[in-house]
């Protein structure tokens, strides 16, 4: 077996797909990668199946070393990426022969990059993906995040021509995002004060996000709704606890939840969510069913439609 040796894992280095989906019922939760429009364009570039496994890197800090010759494609937050101490570029193809290094340094805006390699890397999957959710020490290599030392294994390739995303398509990654909301069935039961309050007042993300969830810090929107039962929880789900301050559930999230929710952050949104640091700034504004169904569309035409530049290796 061969493949990529992890020399230095990062500050968060998880293996993830497309996500386990299918599962809630055992609750097992989706996982997956939080940014999937980065995740979506690492494989894009390398030609690989949709949902082929990667890597996420949260906050950079990964060094690589490549045991094969493959290429890899890196994309999201800005970051510096060098082989060998040379500086190259992200949002395209990138050649490794056995022994190059590999390197991220940490990010500058964003938090979050993907590294994919020619065909995936191949890991077994469990309950059907390879995501990792270390709440529940499922996926990846062993349920957890990166070690040092660990083989990523991978299949050897040559690549004589590389692909890149133009450059005037890449995305920007700044502190402040206004994300589109779906109101859900619960929204009634707030006061017109209260929604007024959400839809007009700036939150600040808190220290105590991650995968499951980001907390958000801002004017208290209380509920009405004292108890409740549980029930199934979305990706972008708005809860409101007990303090009244906002939390935006992502990948990692649990399978039922028994707190009241505004409604959901389209998930193009929620993946711009999941690039903002701690004290970045959300604010949010409301839009219709048929509003979201037709931004997704857009989008995934947008995506496939793409003509990506070739430059040599």
């Amino acid at each position: 077996m061969s493949g990529l040796r992890v020399i230095n894992p990062g500050l968060l280095s998880l293996l993830q797909d497309g996500g386990r989906i299918g599962h809630h019922a055992l609750g097992l939760t989706t996982g997956g990668p939080i940014d999937r429009y980065a995740f979506d364009w690492a494989n894009r570039l390398l030609g690989n199946k949709p949902g082929s496994t990667a890597l996420e890197v949260s906050f950079g800090g990964l060094e690589l070393e490549a045991e094969l010759a493959t290429c890899v494609a890196i994309t999201g937050a800005n970051n510096v990426v060098t082989v060998n101490g040379e500086t190259r570029k992200l949002w395209q193809g990138l050649v490794l022969q056995p022994g190059d290094r590999l390197r991220l340094d940490f990010c500058d805006a964003g938090c979050r990059n993907y590294v994919a390699v020619a065909q995936g890397f191949d890991i077994d999957p469990v309950f059907g993906s390879s995501a990792t959710v270390m709440r529940e020490n499922l996926g990846g290599l062993d349920g957890g995040k990166l070690r040092s030392g660990q083989l990523l294994p991978c299949g050897e390739t040559t690549w004589n021509q590389m692909l890149r995303l133009p450059e005037s398509l890449h995305p920007e990654y700044p502190d402040h995002l206004v994300a589109r909301v779906v109101p859900g069935y619960q929204y009634e039961h707030f006061s017109t004060v209260k929604k007024r309050l959400f839809f007009g007042s700036e939150y600040v993300v808190s220290e105590a996000s991650d995968r499951m969830g980001y907390r958000l810090d801002g004017p208290a929107v209380a509920s009405p709704i004292q108890a409740m039962l549980s029930e199934g929880i979305c990706l972008g789900a708005i809860q409101i606890p007990a303090d009244g301050q906002p939390i935006v559930l992502l990948q990692d999230r649990q399978t039922i939840g028994g707190y009241p929710k505004l409604g959901a952050v389209l998930s193009l949104d929620c993946y711009r969510l999941g690039q903002l640091r701690p004290g970045g700034r959300v604010e949010f504004t409301p839009i219709s069913m048929d509003e979201a169904h037709n931004q997704l569309h857009l989008a995934a035409v947008h995506f496939n439609q793409v003509e990506l530049e070739r430059v040599l290796a």
